[in-house]
């Protein structure tokens, strides 16, 4: 269900483009975001011999014990969800 944001101003011509560049410019750093956690989740499938998904159902299953190595590893899986999340909801917006 879209959901709709509502932003008054007394100046439309100028607040458009500012919004605009606003939200192409946050797509950039989430782009960013996305990039350098993605390195460092093959980082952890390199150091590790699998595959993030592997990796977290054998979390799930309580076949790997939690270390500080795996506590990042899951944090970085969840900071790509998140960043990929906000991305999709960038990406969905658009100006009226």
């Amino acid at each position: 269900m879209a959901e709709q944001l509502t932003i008054t101003t007394s100046n439309r011509s100028l607040l458009r483009p500012m919004v605009t560049s606003a939200l192409e410019r946050q797509k950039k750093v989430l782009d960013l975001g996305i990039d350098r956690t993605r390195a460092r989740l093959a980082a952890f499938e390199r150091t590790y011999r699998m595959s993030s998904e592997e990796f977290e159902r054998r979390l799930r299953t309580l076949e790997l014990t939690e270390t500080v190595d795996f506590t990042d590893w899951r944090m970085e899986i969840e900071t790509l969800r998140l960043l990929e999340g906000q991305r999709r909801a960038l990406e969905e917006a658009h100006l009226d």
